[in-house]
This record gives structure tokens, sequence and C-alpha cells, in this order.
């Protein structure tokens, strides 16, 4: 008989990517069926899961009774939780992760696989303590760990979508008709990339192919780590624009954004000198990549396949 797989954030990015990918394979199609679990089941995107003859169920991380519903009877969860920049939210988001893993066990589930982040304020000593969306998930990465419950870990890198998705991060025109990419980080920084969208399942679909051969490890998953002057070349060939890296000041950066400074100058220094999952990133992207159960998308592909409408 299939087991239950509940997937949170079954309209978003992640949680779509997993139920994909699930539905499609014919072996994990067959092991799992996918309960998606949203707090809208009447948007358009719950519909559709719907026609696919998905089970959808509403379920908030902010109201326990909701996920004590939605988990009850789930073999295996996908959990992950959105990130909160008010000023206490890393402790709402802490929260909001620490609950859902809490009603997984007491609802009987038997495995979790949990979308989290890296340590920033841990991996860099102290220095950086504003990148609270990353410390929130890396210490609920920590609760679960001690639980009665068999684990895996996703831990996505740099978003290829964020350049569509978040105006502020994608290159702007500049008077003489170029396009500018600017940030405080040098140009030779290099970040993991991953089209979340495209291959979030390919990593979660390996860890639910092999539970026990993945319990406790973790997929930091990127395509590859690509510098920021290479981000810009590729803008460039895929959108036939002029786009070029420009490295400003740390306070003509945070100058530039509408929100968020301290949260984003220190999420882009962070990864630029100690590593984005430490100092080992080259090598943990690496086995991630070759354990994924799929070939991924490289970033040119992503951009080629979803160019940036630069106009």
């Amino acid at each position: 008989m299939s087991k239950i797989l509940a997937v949170f954030g079954a309209t978003g990015q992640q949680g779509s990517s997993v139920i994909n990918y699930v539905l499609q394979d014919p072996e994990l199609s067959q092991k799992y069926k996918i309960r998606a679990i949203t707090r809208d089941i009447n948007s358009e995107k719950a519909k559709q899961l719907k026609e696919e003859e998905v089970e959808v169920v509403q379920g908030d991380v902010l109201d326990r009774a909701s996920l004590e519903t939605a988990l009850t009877g789930a073999h295996t969860v996908f959990a992950m939780t959105t990130a909160n920049f008010d000023s206490d939210g890393f402790e709402i988001e802490y929260n909001s992760c620490k609950t859902v893993a809490d009603v997984a066990v007491e609802k009987g589930a038997e495995y979790i696989i949990f979308s989290t982040l890296p340590p920033a304020k841990e991996i860099s000593g102290g220095k950086y303590t504003k990148v609270t969306h990353f410390d929130a998930k890396a210490k609920a990465e920590q609760h679960i760990r001690g639980l009665p419950i068999k684990s895996a870990f996703f831990s996505p890198g740099v978003f290829m979508q964020n350049y569509h998705f978040m105006p502020l991060l994608a290159p702007q025109k500049a008077p003489n008709g170029t396009w500018v990419m600017a940030r405080h980080n040098s140009p030779k920084a290099r970040m993991p990339m991953i089209d979340v969208v495209g291959d979030t399942g390919k990593f979660v679909g390996a860890i639910l192919a092999e539970p026990d051969k993945y319990e406790g490890k973790t997929f930091c998953a990127a395509t590859a780590l690509y510098s920021l002057e290479e981000l810009a070349a590729t803008m460039s060939k895929t959108t036939g624009k002029t786009v070029v890296y420009e490295q400003i000041s740390v306070e003509d950066f945070k100058k530039s954004l509408p929100f968020g400074g301290d949260i984003l100058s220190e999420g882009f220094s962070y990864p630029e000198e100690f590593g984005y999952y430490g100092p080992d990133s080259e090598e943990l992207v690496a086995w991630a990549a070759e354990n994924a159960r799929g070939r991924l998308s490289t970033l040119e592909e992503y951009f080629e396949t979803h160019p940036l409408q630069l106009a």
C-alpha cells in the first residue's frame, strides 16, 4: 500500500517541485500517495493539484490544530517554512519549524525531510548575526535531529528564480543603455545556485527513493557554484543585452534596497567570506549534485528557458 507523503508549501516553488517529481516518477508515484498541505485549498494552484487527483488539505504552520489534522496518517513529511524578515522573524520561523516537526512525531510519522539552511552565525564565528532566516532553519534542523524520527535534509542554494521574482536583485538599466547588476561583493565571489522549481524534486526524490541510505544526510542542493561575473555574462548571453557586474560599497548597496539592507548585505557578505555551506562548499555541492535523482539545470539552461525580460 502506498505511504502518505505530506508536502508543505505544496503550491510554492519547493513543494510543487517535489509533488511534480513524484507524480512523474514511475517508482515513486507507486510508493507514495501525495497529500498536499497548503494554507488556501481554494487557490488556483490547489485546484490544479486536485485535478491531478492529489489530496489537498488545509494546514497553516501558525495553527497547530490544522497541522494535527493535516499530518494524521502521514508516513513521510516534506517540511518547509518561508523566511520571516520581521524583527522577531527568527523566533517565528524557528517555532513554526519546530511545531511542524513535533506534530509530525506526535502523529506517528516515520520520516521527515526538512528544507534547511546553513548556520550563518555559527559558520562565521559570530561575525554575521543578521542572516536570521538561515539561523532559524539551522536551529530547527538541530531540533529535528534530536527527535525520535528518521530525518534527512535539503539545503538549497541561491534560487535562480530570485532574479525574476525579486526585482531588487535583477540588473538595473543604466543611462548608457547597459544593464548593471550591482553588489558589494567581488565579481569573483561564488554562490551555489539552484533551479528550485525544476530541480528540488530531484534532490528530495533521491531521499524518497532510498530513505535509509540518506538518513541524517544533508543535500547542499545546487547545480554548481557560479561567480557573480559569470552570472552577469550568462544574463548577457541569454537576453542579448549588455549586462555587466559592478562592485559598489556596502553603504551604496544598502541604499539601493527598499528594505532589508542589513539582512541582504550580510546575506551576500557571509557566503563570500566563509562559504555558503562553510569552507567545504565546493565538495558538499558536488556530492549533492552527484546523488541527485536526475540531471540538474545549469545556469545558462535556466536563463535560456526562462529569459529575463530586460526592456
